[in-house]
């Protein structure tokens, strides 16, 4: 993966944790959101649009879903999640029956 796309000291940042994307490990900090978790360590292609192009964050605040991921079987915004250490991520490759 890319090096950190994170400002270093910019304010303070929980604790360091892990989180896994597709069965991958990725450091992220306690809290902050998945998605900018997911963005700082380079992973910008979060889902796929009805016909197969690439979506991840816009908009940052949960409106418009262009970042949804699943966690715990569910389809949530991950700009609206936070990290918390252990929590997997599944990254969704959908069918155009399933949009």
């Amino acid at each position: 993966m890319p090096r950190d796309l994170r400002i270093a000291n910019a304010f303070e940042r929980g604790e360091p944790i892990s989180i896994t994307v597709n069965g991958t490990p990725v450091e992220a900090y306690r809290g902050e959101s998945v998605a900018a978790a997911l963005l700082a360590a380079g992973l910008m292609r979060l889902r796929s649009s009805p016909k197969g192009g690439a979506r991840g964050a816009f908009c940052f605040m949960g409106v418009c879903q262009e970042c949804t991921v699943e966690h715990d079987g569910r389809a949530v915004s991950s700009c609206q999640l936070p990290c918390e250490d252990g929590m997997a991520i599944v990254l969704r490759e959908l069918t155009d029956g399933e949009h």
